[in-house]
Order: structure tokens, then sequence, then C-alpha cells
């Protein structure tokens, strides 16, 4: 379903690429928010891409760790990621599968390859909770790859994880933001456009191919692991090189709340952070 030519587009107002890092247990990955090129996108606290067929990029995985104060969102494209947690939740995400973990007053967990070689790809996205909420129980959204609907048409491959897509809505919840995320597959030169809330924050992350997006200078090109920030409008669109394009279309309400940010913590004040390393310390998690 296109939005009427009406609309206003949402021009890219910046255009950023992925920086590489490593996180866990010298897992190697691109972030493509909260680095040095691109700060959080509120409520969207960090983006990284992960993605290699070298064992030895990624077989450390992510040993125990805890987090407080937000959600992550793990999405797999390829690969195996085995999840354990101290409250006894256990799961395997598998390519196409979605996991969206609310942390809330604490969690320790791991996020382990379970192949000893081959593929391993797909995204983590941080999500951040609302004062009111950052202390609540933790929670899981699990979802298999089968689940998740996918809207087709020509040249298009939508599937639809979170918010509403015309009649189809994604099955993940997230009502604290408003969440939509979505992952788009276009033909060479195919077109895809969809209306956001006036109030949304909203980023198109590139993974495959090239696209070029509506800017103050015209169409602008991007390539692969770019990360787009668009501006106020209706409506957002990506219209895919000559290669195709694969990439997510990702938006949420903005929280405009204070942001104290330790580690693996994410609270309002540093006390808070300071609290949640103590309680960490202490076992209280």
């Amino acid at each position: 379903m296109n939005p009427p030519a009406s609309l206003t587009p949402r021009r890219a107002i910046a255009i950023t690429h992925g920086e590489a890092t490593s996180d866990g247990d010298g897992v190697k990955m691109t972030r493509l928010i909260g680095s040095r090129a691109q700060a959080p996108v509120d409520p969207f606290l960090m983006l990284d891409f992960f993605g290699s067929d070298s064992a030895n990029d990624y077989i450390g995985g992510f040993p125990d760790h805890p987090h407080r104060g937000f959600e992550t969102v793990t999405y797999m494209l390829a690969g195996r990621m085995r999840h354990f947690d101290n409250h006894g939740h256990e799961g395997v995400i598998e390519a196409g599968d979605v996991q969206w973990m609310t942390a809330g007053r604490g969690v320790i967990h791991s996020e382990m390859p379970e192949q000893q070689s081959g593929l391993m790809r797909g995204f983590q996205l941080w999500i951040n909770l609302p004062a009111a909420q950052k202390m609540c129980a933790p929670d899981y959204q699990e979802y298999k790859a089968a689940t998740l609907p996918v809207e087709e048409a020509k040249g298009v491959r939508i599937k639809i994880i979170a918010g509403t897509r015309g009649a189809i809505t994604g099955p993940v919840k997230a009502a604290h933001v408003d969440a939509r995320y979505f992952d788009i597959e276009l033909t060479p030169g195919a077109r895809f456009e969809e209306p956001l809330p006036a109030d949304h924050t909203a980023f198109f992350a590139v993974y495959e191919g090239g696209a070029e997006v509506p800017s103050d200078h015209g169409q602008q090109s991007v390539n692969a692991l770019s990360l787009i920030t668009l501006g106020p409008g209706e409506a957002a669109s990506l219209t895919a090189g000559p290669e195709g394009a694969r990439a997510l279309l990702i938006s949420g309400r903005p929280l405009r709340e204070p942001v104290a940010w330790g580690g693996p913590f994410v609270m309002n004040t540093r006390e808070e952070v300071l609290k949640a390393f103590d309680d960490y310390r202490q076992g209280r998690f």
C-alpha cells in the first residue's frame, strides 16, 4: 500500500556509514547507531550489524553480561544464537527469527553462536524505556520466521516485525514508543513508501545493495551499511539502485527524557546508574 502522492516526503537529514567495532568476546560488528559518526536517535540507543562467514569473527559470542533500563531487539538473518538468562529463560534465535527482550529492572544473559563455522548475520537494536518502565519485570517477545507476516508486491517484499502497514500488523508490541520495524527487500529500481506518524523519529539502515533517498539536494545515493536519518514529513521512501537493496525501516515515538548511560545500564540519572552497578555486584538482578 503506497501513500498518496500528496504526502510530504521525509528527507534524509543525515547519512552516516557504519563504524567497525567489537563487543562481547571479540565479536566483530558494524555500529550504525551509537558510534562517533551517529549518536543515538531517541528512543533508539544503538544499532549493530554483525555479518561474517569467518567463525573467528564471532564464535566467542557474548558471554554473561547484565542489562537494565532498556530493550534489546535481536533479528537474525543467518546463523543461530542461543540465549540464556539468570531467570531461567533459554531459547535459540535462528535465521529470520526475532527476539525482543525487555531488560527492565535487570537480567544477566548470554548470547552464544551454536555452530563452529558458517555465516552469522543479523542486527541488534537497543531501545530506551521510559522512566516509569525502567524497573519493570524482564520480559520476552520471541517469534519464529514463519510467524512474521510478509507483504509482497511487484519488486517489493516487506517483513513486518512490529507496527502496522495497511491491514497487516507485526506480532511484536512496543506501545511505549509505538515502534515500527520493517525488513524491506527491493529488486533493482523498485520503490518503497510508507506513511509514518508525524511525531516519530525514523531511519533506514541499508545493509545490502544500494538505494536512493530524497534529500534537500534531490535524490541521494547510499551504499550498504549506511544509516539514513529521516527528517520531518509524512512518508518514508526508498528506491533501489541497479543491484537492488535490502534495508530496515525503523521508527518510534521519542521519549524526550534525560539519558544516563553507563555501559550495560541506561537510566535517567547518574545515581540510578550507580545503583544498577551496585545491585549487579550485590547479586540483586
